[in-house]
Order: C-alpha cells, then sequence, then structure tokens
C-alpha cells in the first residue's frame, strides 16, 4: 500500500514538473521570438534615444548655462544669477540606472482581440520587449500582477532569466485569474463579487509598494470601474508613470455582421445585438468616442505620458513613436506626450 501512495506522489510531482517545464518552454520560445523580431530591430534605431525614453533617479551637475524659456524653473541657481545678473539654470546627467515596475491588468477583458492577437498578447509582447532592453542595460524590472485582485508582487532584478519569469508571471497569473473568475461566476463568491476590474485597488496598491522613485509603465485596456483618476494621479506625482493602454479597433466601430452575441468578459453577462441595424451601430461608435475622449482628458489630467497599443499595432513603429515624442517632449518641456493609433 506504502508504495502505491508513493508512486502516485511521484507520478503527481512528476506530472506537475512537466507542466511547469512546458509552460517555461513556452515562455522561453516566446521571448527568444521577441528578441530575434523585435528587439534585434529596435538596437540600432533607439541608440541614442535610451537616456530620453527612460529616465534614471541619480543626478550629477555636468553644467550652468543662461535660463532658457522651455527650462524648468526650478534648476534655476539663484547664487549664479544674483552674481551675474542674468538667469542660469544647472544642467544635470542623469543616472541611466534606474529601477522600472509593469502594473499589469491581466483581467478577462484583455483577452479580446478581433484580429490575430489578443490584447493580452499585446501586453505580453510589450512587457517582454522592454523588460529585456531595460534589462541588458543593468536597470532593474518589478512588476504588479492584478486578475481579480492584486495577484502577485515580482520584486525588481536584472537579467534574462528574471525576464521569463516576469512573463511567465503573465501567463499562470492571467490563466489563474481567469479560472477563479469561472468559479466566481458559478458560486457567485470572490474578492470582486460583480466580476468587474477595479483598477483604482491595484494603482493604490502599486503606489503602497514601489518605494523608490522609478518608471511605472500601467498596461492595461482602462475597463474599469469608476474612481482610478486619483490613485493613478498620486502615482504619478512620486514616480514617472506612463499609461500603456490597449485595445482593439472593434471596440471603437462595429462591422454589419447580423445578429451576434455580445459578451462581457469579465461579468460573463450575454446580449444578442442586431449589428445590420445602423442606427445601432452609429449609437455605439458615438458612445465609444465619448469613452475615448473622457479617458483621455483624464489621463492628461493625471499628468501621466500615454502609450496607445492596438491589436492592429506594429510593436517596434509603436515603441519608436512614442520614443520619438518623449523626445521631443524633453526638449520642448511640453507637458504631457500622447501616441495616437
Amino acid at each position: 500500500m506504502k508504495s502505491w501512495w508513493r508512486s502516485r506522489r511521484e507520478s503527481a510531482a512528476n506530472d506537475a514538473q512537466a507542466r511547469a517545464a512546458a509552460a517555461a518552454t513556452g515562455v522561453e520560445h516566446a521571448l527568444r521570438r521577441l528578441e530575434w523580431t523585435v528587439i534585434r530591430r529596435l538596437d540600432g534605431l533607439l541608440q541614442g534615444d535610451y537616456r530620453t525614453l527612460m529616465r534614471g533617479t541619480g543626478l550629477d551637475l555636468a553644467d550652468l548655462r543662461e535660463y532658457q524659456h522651455h527650462d524648468d524653473v526650478r534648476h534655476i541657481d539663484w547664487n549664479v544669477t544674483a552674481r551675474l545678473q542674468v538667469p542660469h539654470v544647472r544642467v544635470f546627467t542623469e543616472d541611466r540606472e534606474m529601477a522600472a515596475w509593469f502594473v499589469l491588468d491581466l483581467s478577462r477583458s484583455v483577452d479580446f482581440g478581433s484580429g490575430v492577437r489578443a490584447k493580452r498578447e499585446i501586453s505580453a509582447g510589450f512587457v517582454g520587449v522592454l523588460a529585456r532592453l531595460l534589462t541588458r542595460h543593468g536597470n532593474r524590472v518589478g512588476a504588479m500582477l492584478y486578475g481579480s485582485s492584486v495577484e502577485a508582487v515580482i520584486p525588481p532584478r536584472v537579467g534574462r532569466a528574471h525576464v521569463l519569469h516576469l512573463m511567465h508571471a503573465m501567463k499562470t497569473g492571467g490563466d489563474a485569474a481567469h479560472a477563479r473568475g469561472s468559479r466566481r461566476g458559478k458560486d457567485g463568491k470572490g474578492s470582486n463579487a460583480n466580476g468587474t476590474t477595479r483598477l483604482g485597488d491595484l494603482l493604490a496598491a502599486a503606489g503602497t509598494a514601489i518605494r523608490r522613485r522609478s518608471t511605472v509603465f500601467v498596461v492595461s485596456d482602462f475597463l474599469t470601474e469608476p474612481g482610478w483618476e486619483l490613485a493613478l494621479g498620486r502615482l504619478a506625482q512620486r514616480h514617472e508613470v506612463v499609461a500603456v493602454r490597449l485595445f482593439d479597433p472593434l471596440e471603437l466601430d462595429l462591422p454589419d455582421l447580423g445578429l451576434v452575441p455580445l459578451t462581457d468578459a469579465e461579468t460573463g453577462e450575454q446580449l444578442w445585438v442586431d449589428t445590420h441595424d445602423a442606427g445601432f451601430r452609429r449609437r455605439f461608435s458615438r458612445l465609444a468616442r465619448e469613452r475615448e475622449t473622457q479617458l483621455r482628458e483624464a489621463l492628461g489630467r493625471a499628468g501621466v505620458d500615454t502609450l496607445e497599443l492596438s491589436t492592429s499595432d506594429d510593436l517596434v513603429q509603436a515603441i519608436l513613436r512614442f520614443a520619438d515624442l518623449r523626445k521631443r517632449r524633453v526638449r520642448a518641456g511640453s507637458a504631457i506626450a500622447r501616441v495616437g493609433t
């Protein structure tokens, strides 16, 4: 009898190891594909843009020069200004070493995609590329994962193995959250009983967990309960925050597909609609545009840079557009940088 139980335990352990090995192999393959198809293309294109794309926290005084209209008044050296009777500012060299955090929304709505790729795949690709680029330069990356609640906090570290660990956590964390969501739909239990995303909870948790000043990427489709704007604004007061907004073109315009079922990915509620009705499609588009305007205004009030990633976007071109816009933002002293589709 003992040997039988031992064999059962060993078999279960071997099955668990096999599943873990298979998952790790899949993540390794995904990262290798990103390194060949995306990162190699970005390597030469981002030369010289790295300092303006990602800013460190350390500052070294490099020079003094006359004040120009786009300079930050906080950098004025008042002693030199008083002595020379001409406003002068301090010029700093920023330390390239930094910590970056990915605050990741892995709720069920990011599984949606009308084409080949879903929003979740775009999110994983973006995180994999940025994390690998940063760690290759000796910077540390960490992550906070949200499914139905804050699922995991991965402390910042360096190295390719850490990027693989982060991507694996994204895959397994999202799968686990979806499984819990399915169980919640059956028994009505869970940390969020109505099944909707509470992005404000994630942002508030990030504000508490991330103590050292960092660059924070909030990766989400922002399909969430209201009330997240204040938490995002507080996070942006302490850190350099980039809102990476995921979306699918079908969320903005409905084609004429006849009678189709629309399902809320988070609550499971299903509704049949007649997309052949031109009036219905117009109302859908109008409401979608209104939501777009409200979302962009909220992100602008929070004072964060915004990168919009569509499921139909080329990831390389999106990152290059963003790098170029951030470079021009730093030079011109612009308040907000925004990348459209």
